[in-house]
């Protein structure tokens, strides 16, 4: 009894693994007839290629802020206005040479008036008062007089006031292109890293996209063998879809983001030109010390505050010394030209000089000078109270952006080590489906977690150097 139970198991093990056989032959000769037939779909055309430029211009970060260092309009215009302050100083310190004048006037009476009148003995010894009266004129009827003046400011508070503060007015410009150059750094680099992400995620949604189309032609494979259902596919398709579509908007954001990089820079808008980073360089240069301390001096802001104070304690001593005299020396030279003849005007010339000191005391100008001297103490005390206030602004500036780069630095951290987690369970997952151990919905959910994990490792990466950018900004630590 027990060696024919044994024997009818025999039997039975070998009917099931004939039977086995069979359907494993009939699935092959499925799949090969549905081959042989063309019904695969052509998920190559679902697949959404990079956007190339044609030229093999490649521009690095620091390459791409040195062309902007000088082809950018608004800094462009700012070294301009340094330019205009140097030229605005040279004006009014003019005041300080000697200034030289030539004038004359050219003068014909049609009537002249009588000095007086004398009378003229005729020699009689009568004595009767007898004689010739005679009456002399002012001058002659035509006269020329040239006059070369030259006079030398000795004194004068305006041109004092001019001389303390030209330099300020050069400093108070180089500081607003000191200010031009931060922001177009800030502005390059963020247009820039806005770029790269554009292009990793790009690059991310193409892996994306090439593994999903190689799952959409498995899954139709094994949906003709019969090994798994038509929604399978299905789903399959539709996750393969939705990678394109972003795939898809993703390269046509990348022209907008290429053109707003190229505003910033000031690049000629048909021209095209590629970016080129090093991966492992960022990676490194994305970490920086958290722990230096504040220093509101360095900050450019803070910097041109100062300067306008220095302007203003300027305006102040000016008004001051508004209410001294001015002093001058003054030298004329005169040629007099005269002769009742037009024509022998010229022959005979009397010249005079002189030289002297002319001095100005303003007395009583009805309080002007009083209310504006008022008038710029109040000022200063305004930019005494904006300091206080900036101040804080730049705490808050800096404090802010601290916290936003520690916090998204801790965020890539960890985003770096799901991204690693996320790749395992995709694998272990798409194994276990091709096993037919789990169903193809926890293939599209590991596939959707990859997804996501990467995009938003991307995302926070870029973020982080972005949030750097910021905390250098708010340090005062940019310069170029």
């Amino acid at each position: 009894m027990k060696y024919s139970s044994l024997r009818l198991k025999t039997v039975y093990n070998l009917i099931i693994m004939r039977a086995m056989r069979v359907c494993l032959l009939v699935t092959c000769l499925t799949c090969v007839f549905g081959i042989a037939n063309s019904q695969t779909p052509d998920t190559s055309k679902l697949l959404i290629p990079i956007v190339k430029d044609s030229t093999n211009t490649y521009l690095t970060l620091k390459q791409c802020i040195d062309y902007a260092m000088e082809h950018q309009p608004s800094l462009n215009r700012a070294l301009i206005n340094v330019d205009i302050a140097k030229t605005t100083n040279a004006i009014n310190l003019s005041g300080w040479l000697p200034q030289i004048n030539a004038n004359g006037s050219l003068n014909h009476y049609i009537q002249q008036s009588n000095t007086g009148s004398s009378v003229v003995s005729d020699g009689s010894t009568t004595g009767s008062n007898t004689g010739t009266t005679t009456t002399s004129r002012s001058s002659a009827i035509n006269t020329f007089v040239p006059q070369l003046s030259v006079s030398q400011a000795i004194f004068s508070p305006s041109l004092l006031y001019a001389s303390k503060s030209a330099p300020l007015y050069v400093k108070q410009a180089q500081q607003v292109t000191d200010s031009a150059k931060i922001f177009l750094v800030s502005s390059v680099s963020k247009s820039f890293y806005n770029v790269l992400l554009t292009l990793e995620q790009i690059n991310v949604l193409k892996e994306d996209t090439a593994r999903l189309g190689k799952n959409v032609r498995d899954t139709y494979h094994q949906y003709v063998g019969g090994i798994v259902d038509e929604t399978d596919y299905d789903e399959a398709t539709i996750t393969l879809n939705n990678s394109a579509a972003q795939l898809k908007q993703a390269n046509e954001n990348i022209i907008p983001l290429y053109a707003s990089l190229k505003q910033v820079m000031g690049y000629p808008t048909e021209k095209q030109f590629n970016v080129n980073f090093d991966t492992l360089q960022m990676m490194q240069d994305i970490h920086m010390d958290t722990t230096q301390q504040l220093q509101y001096e360095k900050r450019i802001e803070f910097q041109q505050l100062a300067t306008q104070k220095d302007l203003q304690n300027q305006l102040v001593k000016y008004y001051r010394a508004s209410f001294l005299p001015t002093l001058s020396a003054f030298y004329n030279y005169n040629l007099d030209f005269q002769n009742n003849k037009l024509s022998d005007l010229f022959n005979t010339s009397y010249p005079s000089q002189l030289i002297g000191l002319s001095v100005s005391v303003p007395i009583f100008t009805g309080f002007y000078r009083v209310n504006n001297l008022k008038k710029a103490r109040l000022q200063a005390k305004l930019l005494d109270w904006n300091a206080v206030d900036l101040k804080s602004q730049i705490n808050v500036e800096y404090t802010s952006a601290l916290a936003n780069y520690k916090s998204n630095l801790y965020n890539l951290q960890l985003l770096q080590k799901n991204v690693a987690l996320a790749k395992r369970v995709y694998f272990v997952v798409n194994l276990q489906y091709k096993q037919g151990i789990v169903a193809y919905l926890n293939v599209i959910t590991a596939e959707s977690n990859l997804i996501s994990s990467e995009i938003s490792y991307l995302n926070a990466l870029f973020t982080v150097l972005s949030n750097k950018i910021d905390l250098e900004k708010a340090m005062g630590n940019i310069t170029y």
